[in-house]
């Protein structure tokens, strides 16, 4: 590092509403974190209100944002006005969108209130670490502070969200806890503690359980606290478990990462004063993420309720459960990525290991807590029996109950119904494909070499005494018993097949049809060129190797097309439009197709045609409403759009980008 920050940095990283390229906010934020600041990402397509509340509940100091759809003006001062009306103008905007943002709009938007945009000419004069560095240096600033605000919140958030991240933010920053908490909160409000190796799905689980809370019990409040290592080596952070969560939008909840500013650690230090800011707030349930975990660590258990443990099928030999820890102690076991291959073997494994964990050696294995779970999967009737038990546990360790009753039947779990994008058999099905093709691709090398040995003995055989054309007739013999009857069916027909591309015309049939179309043209300079140009290979193996690897149009593997020839009375082209509404658009192809006699229309959708919204005025939306592309919204727009085209001609087609 060439510099170290005075306070700990916080920045939320995200693309911009229908936004997906994410390539360079990625990068953006992998430098960031070398340079020691922690990090909520958000990925990408995501809207105003979206990183303004995550900022706000996560109590950062700066925004950064990537914008390469265009709409960048109404975006970052639709942000800058959304802050200012939280009363979190402090938080400082940075973004980038390399040339379409153009030099008069940056300064636009640094009038505006934006602390800076960035545009190839800063690339140029500070590099892509100077860039992040500027970041970083106008981003070290400290944030403690009371955290009251004169006026209330305009996101519609159930609690002051602003209040309670700015506390969580002060004992982060060494204010002792007594002076934030005034009261300890001794009411039985029920911590969840969920912990697990690193990429069993605990954000994803965990979504799916705020979800299911929110959904059963419409006047709770629920708030998260999730927990992410920090790097030993810079002291950054990528805190990504936001970036899994889809219900915290909902304003009954709340969510703060937390890094762990420690190394070799699962939990932040500060994890106790977090769980009472929001136990003072009056939230209804906490639910507590830790880190990844190793088979040893259990140190969620000392600030939780009850606890939860997700694992996949995937820990290797079944000896490896006698060493996790969490098996003594959790109440419940999420055994998630339930569609692996394998998982029925380890929810036995899994299960028998609980009996033996707990001495429950006559309990039927549906009575246990070990659930299987695909938090992937919509509505997944393993995730909703995981909560049920969850809820049932709550009830019995705690005596909290939500609501009057709360259904708790637990089933076995029936993976024969289970609909997935992959199925378990065909998780592999790309590296099939790819296995085919090299094994083709091996296939061609041997075939072709066996026709080349052939090529070079037939030309021996003629200057050769007789003794020797005995035995090599026996290795040719020999050598055509290898050869494949598919690969001497083409190397027979050779001749016939350039005789075919030597005509003038050349004649094929499509669907009864008999289509004859000349095999030569004439350039621009009168010169007669041929349509179909076949090699000059006299050597079998080359004959051969070409015909299986490329071969001429219309032939297997059809690498020069489908169809022997390419139709006629047109030439290739390309009618590209589309901006603005669809009249506008709809006049641009009749002037670019203008006296053409076939109609190639490709039309360009903005961003918000893309991503399958409606258009809005909502200013992060209005602003790509029509740019880069056409707005089209219902049929009546794609009318319009393609009006006075005979859409079933067959020299009229319509590709959409």
């Amino acid at each position: 590092m060439s510099f170290t920050t005075n306070n700990k940095v916080r920045i939320v990283t995200a693309a911009a509403l229908f936004d997906g390229h994410d390539a360079a906010i990625n990068i953006m934020r992998r430098i960031l974190q070398s340079k020691g600041a922690e990090i909520i990402h958000l990925g990408h397509n995501r809207s105003v209100a979206e990183i303004v509340e995550c900022a706000i509940e996560e109590d950062v100091q700066g925004i950064a944002i990537t914008s390469y759809q265009g709409g960048h003006v109404e975006f970052f001062k639709y942000m800058k006005d959304l802050l200012e009306e939280n009363g979190c103008g402090h938080i400082r905007i940075f973004g980038g969108g390399g040339g379409t943002i153009l030099p008069s709009e940056i300064e636009e938007l640094h009038a505006y209130g934006i602390t800076r945009i960035y545009s190839p000419d800063d690339g140029r004069k500070m590099g892509l670490e100077g860039m992040i560095e500027d970041v970083v240096k106008s981003c070290d600033f400290n944030l403690n502070g009371s955290g009251e605000y004169p006026s209330p919140m305009t996101l519609g958030e159930v609690k002051d969200v602003r209040t309670i991240a700015r506390k969580i933010t002060n004992v982060e920053n060494g204010v002792a806890a007594s002076n934030i908490v005034a009261d300890k909160v001794e009411s039985p409000i029920p911590v969840l503690g969920i912990t697990g190796t690193g990429g069993a799905g605990k954000s994803s689980v965990t979504d799916e359980i705020v979800r299911r809370f929110l959904n059963a019990y419409s006047d709770k409040t629920i708030a998260v606290i999730s927990v992410d290592p920090s790097k030993k080596k810079t002291g950054g952070a990528l805190l990504g478990d936001r970036i899994r969560m889809n219900a915290i939008s909902s304003p009954r909840a709340y969510m703060r990462s937390l890094a762990t500013r420690e190394s070799d650690v699962a939990l932040s230090q500060y994890v106790q004063e977090a769980i009472d800011i929001c136990k003072a707030a009056g939230f209804d349930f906490i639910i507590l993420e830790s880190a990844g975990v190793g088979q040893s660590d259990a140190s969620i258990l000392d600030y939780c309720s009850l606890s939860m443990y997700v694992m996949t099928p995937e820990y290797g030999a079944p000896s490896q459960l006698e060493k996790i820890n969490m098996l003594d102690y959790a109440d419940v076991i999420c055994l998630n990525k339930f569609d692996k291959a394998g998982a029925l073997d380890a929810l036995h494994d899994v299960r028998k290991q609980y009996k033996r964990n707990h001495s429950l050696w006559d309990a039927k294995d549906e009575d246990l807590p070990v659930v299987g779970t695909i938090a992937a999967q919509f509505n997944d009737a393993g995730v909703n029996e995981l909560f049920e038990r969850l809820m049932g546990k709550v009830e019995t360790k705690t005596g909290v109950v939500f609501k009057d009753h709360v259904e708790h039947h637990p089933h076995s779990k029936d993976t024969s119904n289970q609909s997935t994008i992959i199925p378990p058999k065909r998780v592999r099905y790309l590296a099939e494909i790819a296995e085919t093709i090299n094994e083709y691709d091996q296939w061609v090398d041997d075939q072709a070499s066996i026709a080349r040995q052939l090529y070079h003995i037939q030309g021996l055989s003629s200057s050769l005494s007789t003794g020797m054309k005995q035995e090599l007739d026996t290795l040719q013999q020999s050598l055509k018993n290898n050869l494949h009857p598919e690969c001497k069916k083409l190397l027979d027909n050779w001749t016939g097949l350039r005789a075919r591309y030597s005509k003038e015309f050349y004649e094929f049939k499509v669907r009864d049809k008999i289509i004859k179309q000349p095999l030569t043209y004439k350039s621009l300079s009168g010169t007669t060129l041929p349509k179909v140009l076949l090699p000059k290979y006299s050597d079998w193996g080359d004959i051969l190797k070409w015909q299986l690897q490329e071969n001429v149009p219309g032939e297997f593997p059809f690498t020069a097309g489908v169809f022997p020839l390419k139709r006629e009375g047109e030439d290739p082209t390309r009618m590209f439009a589309g901006e603005g509404g669809p009249e506008r658009t709809n006049r641009r192809f009749h002037y670019v197709s203008l006296g053409q006699p076939a109609k190639r229309l490709s039309t360009a959708f903005d961003s918000v045609t893309l991503y399958g919204e409606d258009p809005a005025y909502r200013p992060d939306i209005y602003g790509k409403v029509g740019n880069s592309g056409v707005s089209i919204a219902t049929v009546d727009d794609a009318k319009k759009l393609y009006s006075g085209f005979d859409l079933c001609d067959p020299k009229t087609s319509v590709s959409m980008t």
